[in-house]
């Protein structure tokens, strides 16, 4: 890490004037040789093609997220193999998952700054700012002299390349993109049919019929061990997969984790609406009050929450988790099975679908402290020639992939036992890369999970699905300042209220309350920016 900013010399002693004037004179002059030659590779070191990237070995420093299951990032066998390759080595500051942004933020407040963010999460409004005022450099010009990877992406498609492109005509973060159309819902519904066949109860189609399964789980010792161990449904409270918001569709108003839909046209925040407070109602006095909620659901982690899938006895009635295996291991999951949309009160059947679905832009970012942005953008490329990418997000050759007689890569078996999701935590960082879909033709096999989740989505969801979604849009900068300005303290407001709702209720004295507070936060300016963008993104769609 380098601090940004000045650095202040100590004066010495007066009488000691004339010797410490050499000695300055000496280290200001090996300073300035450390700055031309010191960790930036000399003229012949460098190759502007081909590899090693750098004939002797450097060292960057990068800063990344790390998921909980993962090693550090030198430990992991990927990027040893890239630093054989490349002859760079980087530095890595791991911080968890959890902790990331607020550290990001921390980092980027005090000016210590990294050489470089990798799986950098900034937002649109960051990479603006910082591209802005300095702190992160502009990419587009490394990218077309040392990129081959990503700058032959980039003209074969266009749209990837607009995608990332700040409206000032600057990319300051790169892409990361696995377009295999699987975020379309990434709520499936899970409930153990081995213990519905058990209590001789249906198959759940309507959200009555679902909760008196519930209640049976509860009261009718389904795993049989004489104990009330049985927890009816588990859920994480607004996380990505893990939600109940594709639930809030048996109520005629599907939601999703930005509680923002666009209807023929027109985007609504869902939580101001009639359909959602009736939604809490039920969750409270249906669910809830009974009994039927684990407590936890609002406050629980990634590694809590998977572990009650995996307790001695079975445990676990229902659940939301797009891959049925990583909650209850591989053994179990045959009594599991997919609940569809459910029958509500409108008596239709639907469930929202995911905003944005296109590339990511902010999977890699160079910092302004960077004295080797050249050896950087080389690095980084690496990891969008196609073969790689596809290592950088599923793991490396002879660990998850071996090469069939065409070239494809393709799955190996894994061990009994194990889940693809936590093992591929454990062995790839699934930042940087973009895989097309012509490379899932070509280039590598979709993993067995995504494969069946394709056809659980094409299967289960696509019939019921919301058929338009809030797109990715880069916004202006004066829209990023009003996003920023009103939305974080809006969702943290109406999430709190949202759990709150379903643990104590909600009366219509405390509703209108609540909705006069989310207008008072500067809601109808939001949602009227939200529309203005929406429309100029589809103009120009249209040409």
């Amino acid at each position: 890490m380098k601090k940004a900013g000045s650095v202040t010399v100590s004066l010495l002693l007066a009488a000691s004037l004339m010797l410490s004037a050499c000695a300055n004179n000496k280290v200001n002059q090996e300073t300035n040789n450390s700055k031309e030659t010191g960790n930036k590779p000399q003229e012949e070191s460098f190759n502007k093609e081909g590899l090693p990237i750098v004939k002797d070995k450097i060292n960057l420093t990068m800063v990344s997220p790390k998921a909980q299951l993962a090693p550090e990032y030198n430990e992991m066998e990927i990027f040893k193999r890239l630093e054989t390759d490349t002859n760079v080595h980087i530095e890595w500051n791991n911080i968890p998952d959890t902790d990331y942004l607020e550290k990001k933020n921390l980092l980027l407040a005090s000016g210590d700054l990294p050489d470089a963010f990798y799986n950098s999460q900034f937002t649109d409004y960051e990479l603006i700012t910082y591209g802005e005022d300095g702190t992160i450099i502009p990419l587009e010009d490394l990218i077309d002299q040392y990129a081959p990877n990503l700058k032959k992406l980039l003209e074969e498609r266009p749209d990837i390349k607009a995608a990332i492109t700040a409206p000032n005509g600057h990319i300051y973060g790169l892409p990361t993109w696995e377009e295999n159309e699987l975020g379309t819902n990434p709520f499936f519904h899970v409930i153990n049919k081995g213990w519905l066949d058990k209590l001789g109860l249906k198959f759940p189609e309507t959200l009555d019929e679902y909760t008196d399964a519930l209640v049976a789980f509860k009261t009718k010792d389904p795993n049989g061990n004489g104990k009330a161990d049985e927890i009816p449904l588990s859920f994480m409270h607004m996380q990505w997969c893990m939600d109940i918001a594709g639930l809030f569709g048996a109520f005629g108003l599907p939601d999703n984790l930005e509680h923002r839909i666009v209807r023929d046209g027109k985007v609504i925040f869902t939580v101001t609406q009639p359909e959602y407070k009736e939604a809490l109602k039920y969750f409270n006095e249906k669910w809830y009050k009974q009994g039927l909620i684990d407590p936890e659901s609002f406050t629980q982690d990634a590694p809590q929450y998977l572990a009650k899938g995996k307790t001695a006895d079975e445990t676990l009635g229902s659940y939301v988790w797009w891959e049925v295996e990583e909650v209850v291991g591989t053994d179990r999951a045959k009594d599991y099975a997919l609940v569809p949309p459910l029958t509500g009160p409108t008596g239709k059947k639907t469930i929202g679908r995911g905003n944005g679905g296109g590339p990511g832009r902010n999977a890699f970012v160079i910092t302004s402290e960077n004295e080797n942005p050249e050896v950087t953008m080389r690095w980084i490329d690496q990891q969008y020639e196609p073969y790689m990418a596809a290592q950088i997000h599923w793991g490396p050759i002879g660990v998850i992939y071996e090469k069939d007689a065409n070239g494809k890569l393709v799955n190996l078996p894994l061990a009994d036992g194990v889940s693809m999701g936590e093992f591929r935590q454990k062995v790839a960082p699934n930042a940087a890369g973009v895989i097309t879909k012509e490379h899932f033709k070509t280039i590598v096999d979709m993993e067995p999970r995504a494969q069946q989740r394709k056809k659980d989505l094409e299967n289960v969801y696509d019939p019921f699905m919301e058929k338009e979604n809030y797109p990715t849009i880069f916004f202006l900068p004066e829209e990023l300042d009003t996003i920023n300005q009103i939305e974080p303290e809006l969702l943290k407001y109406v999430n709190t209220q949202r759990a709150k709702f379903i643990v104590d209720g909600v009366n219509d004295a405390d509703w209108n309350s609540f909705v006069k507070t989310v207008e008072d936060m500067g809601l109808s300016k939001l949602m009227a920016l939200y529309q203005t963008a929406l429309d100029r993104y589809k103009e120009a769609q249209n040409g």
